[in-house]
Parts: C-alpha cells; structure tokens; sequence
C-alpha cells in the first residue's frame, strides 16, 4: 500500500510529511504505519515502516532522528545522525540529509522552517509541553542557527480536536492559574466539572505571540479518524493495551 503523507504548501521548499498509518507493515491494533520503537510492536516491523518513512523523503533509514519523547520544553540541535536518543521533545538543524522525526498519538506534531536561513525544527507539543514552551524554545533555537522569527513558518498536523478533548476541572485550573485569558480555549463540556479544551488553538496562539510569521493547522483530528491516525486517548476509552505512533518530519 502507498504511504499516505499529508503536507503543506508553507513549508515549501523543505521536503517534510504528516504520515498518516496507511501504507505500513504494522498489524493487529497497530495496523499500518506504526513508527514508535517505544510501542509493544515487533521492533523489526517498526523499522521497516520507518525506513519506508525515510525513502519516500530521500533519506537512509539511520538519517531519521528522533528524540526520547518526555512532554518537556527541551530542544536539542542536531547536526549528525546519533543512535542513542536523547530526552527531549524538539530538534532543530541547519545541515542537510537530516530528518528531523516526530512521532505522536494526539499530541500536536509542529514542523518549521525558515527558508531564507535554511533552518528547519520539529516539535512534539502535547498540553504540558505547549504550556511550558517548547514551541517558544523551538523557535529561540532556530533563532540561534541564524533564523528570524518572521521568516518561520509552523505547522500543526494531525491532533486530537476540542470536540475529543474531554477534560476535569484540575486540568482547566491549571491553565487558570497560569493565565486566566486562556479560558478562551475552553468550552463546557457534558458534565458541570468536565471541559473541551482545544489544542491546536492554544498551539497556534503561542506560536503567533511568539512572533512567526505564519502559523497553521491541518485541521485533522486524530481522535475522530481511526482509518489515518492513531490516537493515544482513543485507545484508552476501548481499554486496548497499546497504539500505535504517528510520524512527521522535516528535512533540509
């Protein structure tokens, strides 16, 4: 089956994708494209989809970096290949034949680019990590590399929407606490103390006060579609014993 990768016309000229999990070897509750080695699947069934995410973008199998995923605002800058993986949630690099790879199950997947510094960024941003900065410190990293805020473009793909995002009263308090203007990503929801809070919009309004000079979502919603993405919360409500990982990634 053919690889489903969605993209976006901002991120021109890097080569870069949203893959869905159409076109993997993964089966069983991780039918199709699973890409998290920290998944229950078969490690060399993994590999495989991986190394077929990394041919559709020109890229050898060991030049697909990921990061040990831990919801916190670190980004690391890469400028080779490395095996071990470090404890981070963003990465960013100015040196060409990287892929910067970032796996999620509802978090928001952001990719970035600069095309007149020739620097690109990868961001995996659930709640905690949105809330801390790691869009912020992506884009304060690529600064560094010689990027300039209004020339970044973000994108965020396929993510858990507001209408699947039920929440209790603790986790809309502590967004309160921190910013009560944040309010205005909440919505009731089905009980008096429960709260849809909308992901995205809160990813995109950090990412403009930020400064960028263009910020977006695909608009896919990870939760409602079960025949393109895998989606952590999903699996939760059937009681399943895992799921499967989602990839995007960005090279030069």
């Amino acid at each position: 089956m053919v690889l489903e990768i969605i993209t976006d016309t901002g991120l021109a000229p890097f080569a870069h994708g949203f893959f869905t999990r159409k076109g993997g070897a993964s089966s069983g509750i991780f039918q199709g494209l699973n890409c998290g080695h920290g998944s229950s699947d078969q490690s060399e069934i993994v590999a495989l989809n991986r190394a077929r995410v990394a041919e559709a973008l020109e890229l050898a199998p060991e030049s697909l970096a990921s990061v040990h995923q831990v919801h916190s605002p670190d980004v690391i800058h890469i400028t080779e290949p490395f095996t071990e993986k470090p404890k981070a949630d963003a990465m960013v690099t100015a040196t060409k034949g990287i892929g910067l790879a970032i796996l999620t199950a509802d978090c928001q997947p952001v990719l970035f680019a600069d095309p007149h510094a020739g620097v690109i960024g990868a961001a995996h941003a659930g709640w905690k990590g949105a809330q801390t900065g790691v869009l912020e410190a992506t884009v304060d990293a690529m600064e560094a590399l010689g990027a300039k805020a209004e020339n970044i473009t973000a994108v965020i793909g396929p993510c858990i929407s507001q209408r699947a995002y039920e929440v209790g009263q603790e986790f809309f308090e502590r967004f309160m606490d921190e910013d009560p203007e944040t309010t205005r990503f909440f919505t009731n929801g089905a009980a008096p103390d429960k709260y849809l809070f909308d992901l995205p919009s809160f990813g995109l309004a950090r990412l403009r006060a930020r400064g960028v000079g263009a910020a977006d979502w695909t608009g896919h919603c990870t939760y409602a579609d079960e025949e393109r993405f895998y989606s952590y919360r999903r699996t939760t409500h059937r009681g399943e014993k895992d799921y499967g990982r989602l990839v995007s990634v960005i090279r030069l």
